[in-house]
């Protein structure tokens, strides 16, 4: 039977801030550097692991963070009589302990310390079966893998504060970003069948069609996911606010931006009350999301710009003001490209918002769990305002919704740096407004963000700080590590210098969802994501069969992966 005295292996020395100096008992043999218990045998000293202090006061777990060894002048004294007699050695070895947790005295554990043990308390290993006790909560109930220093303990996170707090998965090209987001996802589907996901998803990893034709295959069963193209989802430009249609239609560096941006806020209102009079609204906005004609939109434009007076003697007050405007406008309305956002053949109407939403949030016929948007195929200058526009879409529908803690709703953003950028780039402006809504003031109203990067510093800063939970891979680069360091709890700081040693799809997990800051080995998709790395070796050692050249121009041409 295990007991405290078999598990003893230091004394508390020394105290300094959260910092607690243990020094490490001899045995006869020296020091040792495992230990052999029951059922098992543990590392004594192992950065990373986690010991127990304990004194007459109360127990706090601590995480091990340096362990050093010196000579002495002088040999050890003998312990007390207490304590069995220990050989005197010449040198000494000390464990830097951060304390991380406090054992309650119903054996649970918490986060935090509110008291730090004394000089003198006695420091011990943990068995296996000890701390999966303390590690279990009837919360903690989406296993996300296995410890990683303790291979045999599954590690299970909070999902109502992973997911309610907003979370984000940082981590350096082939870390696993991909593998993780699969494998979490994967497992939130299955143990929360009325899950509520939207993933956004940039190059098909998630979603994936064999050939233009084909149904989409995925990393969710077909009962789970509905997978569509952000194409054919077709979120109109009659969902877009008043600003962004500023953002997409004006050149703010024209000279005539400021009568252009007047004109066009009066000409979007009427012409949104003129097309839906027989809705009966009374409370029409420039915002409204309600249809209006693009079409009519453009002749009032060239109408105002061609105005004469006086039998065609005197020009019109606005005349010429709009031409860069009107050649911007056809230049993007007859763009192919933008066909499915500016031309929609089936969201043409106001009524067919209802559909649209139901389809995007997973109440369409049937119901699915996850919804998958596919925005691989849509040209990269419009993924920004796709992108806006799906934020919006979510953030409204939770606002509006009386019933929204009842159906709250998770955007996945993966590779959010392309369209969440921390910079103050003009075309970034509608897509950073509506994802750092959601960051502030999402949680109120059942909708939160999962953001997926590699590079963070490129991030927006708004959004990144109001993350509660972090998933950290293997990240190399000094800035970006340095930029996670400081985005850690302060008690979790410590942990960024691990971040260029974890292996592929290695996480180290911080924040509310976690009791303790721990390293997890994520358990493996099933299936996994299309973001595997190209055989090279392999396919250079071997011939491969002449490729259809033609097929990839036409794919090219047609734009269809």
């Amino acid at each position: 039977m295990t007991t405290l005295a078999s598990t003893l292996i230091g004394r508390i020395t020394e105290l300094h801030g959260n910092r607690l100096i243990a020094s490490l008992l001899p045995s006869k043999e020296g020091f040792a550097s495992v230990l052999k218990l029951e059922h098992e045998t543990l590392p004594i000293g192992q950065l990373g692991s986690v010991v127990e202090v304990r004194d007459r006061t109360g127990q706090v777990l601590a995480e091990v963070v340096r362990c050093t060894e010196e000579a002495l002048d002088r040999p050890l004294a003998l312990e007390s009589e207490a304590t069995p007699a220990r050989r005197p050695a010449g040198r000494v070895r000390w464990l830097e302990l951060i304390a991380v947790g406090e054992i309650s005295t119903d054996e649970r554990l918490h986060a935090g310390v509110s008291r730090f043990p004394l000089l003198g308390a006695t420091v011990h290993l943990i068995p296996s079966a000890r701390l999966a006790t303390l590690l279990h909560s009837d919360l903690a109930s989406l296993p996300l893998g296995q410890l990683a220093t303790r291979p045999t303990l599954t590690a299970s996170l909070n999902p109502s504060a992973l997911f309610g707090r907003h979370l984000a998965i940082l981590g350096q090209s082939g870390a696993g970003k991909s593998w993780t987001v699969t494998s979490l996802l994967q497992r939130v589907v299955m143990t929360m069948p009325h899950a509520h996901l939207i993933l956004l998803d940039l190059h098909g990893e998630y979603g994936w069609r064999t050939t233009p034709a084909a149904p989409y295959q995925g990393v969710f069963a077909p009962d789970a996911a509905h997978y569509v193209d952000a194409q054919a989802l077709e979120i109109p430009y009659w969902l877009l606010t008043y600003a962004e249609l500023v953002d997409l239609l004006i050149d703010r560096s024209d000279s005539n931006a400021t009568v252009q941006i007047a004109f066009l806020r009066d000409a979007v209102y009427n012409l949104r009350c003129q097309a839906n009079a027989h809705l009966g609204l009374e409370r029409l906005s420039v915002d409204s999301p309600v249809y209006f004609s693009l079409e009519e939109l453009y002749q009032q434009f060239k109408k105002a710009n061609e105005e004469k007076k006086d039998f065609g003697k005197v020009k019109g007050s606005l005349y010429g003001a709009f031409d860069d405007f009107l050649v911007r406008f056809q230049s993007m309305y007859n763009d192919a490209r933008y066909d499915f956002f500016l031309q929609p053949k089936r969201h043409n109407h106001s009524e067919n918002l209802e559909p649209l939403l139901r389809q995007f949030v997973g109440l369409g016929t049937p119901k699915r769990q996850v919804t998958v948007i596919d925005l691989s195929a849509v040209p990269l200058d419009l993924r920004p305002i796709v992108s806006a526009q799906i934020g919006r879409l979510a953030f409204e529908f939770s606002y509006w919704n009386p019933r929204r803690h009842e159906f709250p709703l998770v955007l996945v953003c993966e590779e959010a740096h392309q369209y969440i950028p921390r910079d103050n780039d003009a075309r970034y402006i509608g897509t950073r407004r509506a994802m750092e809504r959601i960051a502030k003031e999402g949680r109120k109203y059942g909708i939160t963000l999962c953001i997926v990067s590699q590079r963070p510093t490129e991030l927006s800063e708004t959004v990144l700080s109001q993350c509660s939970n972090y998933l950290c891979l293997r990240i190399s680069n000094a800035d970006d590590q340095e930029y996670v360091r400081r985005l850690l709890p302060e008690g979790a700081k410590n942990l960024a210098e691990k971040l260029a040693s974890l292996r592929r799809g290695e996480v180290l997990a911080v924040g509310d969802a976690s009791v303790l800051p721990a390293r997890i080995l994520v358990f493996p998709p099933h299936p996994a994501p299309m973001s595997q790395d190209a055989p090279l070796a392999q396919s250079w050692c071997t011939e491969a069969a002449d490729l259809d050249v033609a097929d990839i121009i036409n794919r090219w041409w047609r734009q269809l992966r």
